[in-house]
């Protein structure tokens, strides 16, 4: 399985973006997704997570109530809707994936072994 991100770019505060992780192959209910985040000079963040069923779903504190994360089995694409963006939201973003058996939502880098190449989320006036 292969992870394309896209849906990036320069947004103002407060503004909307909604980036978008195309997943390659036929298994990709079989995993668990997540997206994470790295600021220059950061190490990656966790920002949300979704089991495999799409019912589970986990968010870091500093997004909470304006990022949504969702995912389309059919369409083999998980989506992160962000909300009200501030400039401390800019980093490149990235979809990352691991196949299990198990329903739980991952929120740690170590517990995914399949990354995008990032996608670039700029917020500022």
């Amino acid at each position: 399985v292969h992870l394309v991100e896209s849906g990036g770019g320069l947004v103002q505060p407060g503004g909307s973006l909604k980036l978008s992780c195309a997943a390659s192959g036929r298994t990709f209910s079989n995993y668990r997704m997540g997206w994470f985040r790295q600021a220059p000079g950061k190490e990656r963040e966790f920002v949300a997570a979704i089991n495999r069923s799409g019912y589970s779903s986990a968010y870091a504190d500093s997004v909470k109530g304006r990022f949504t994360i969702s995912r389309d089995n059919a369409k083999n694409t998980v989506y992160l809707q962000m909300n009200s963006l501030q400039p401390e939201d800019t980093a490149v973003y990235y979809c990352a994936g691991r196949l299990t058996v198990s329903e739980r939502v991952g929120v740690g880098v170590n517990e995914y072994s399949l990354w995008g190449q990032g996608t670039q989320v700029t917020v500022s006036s």
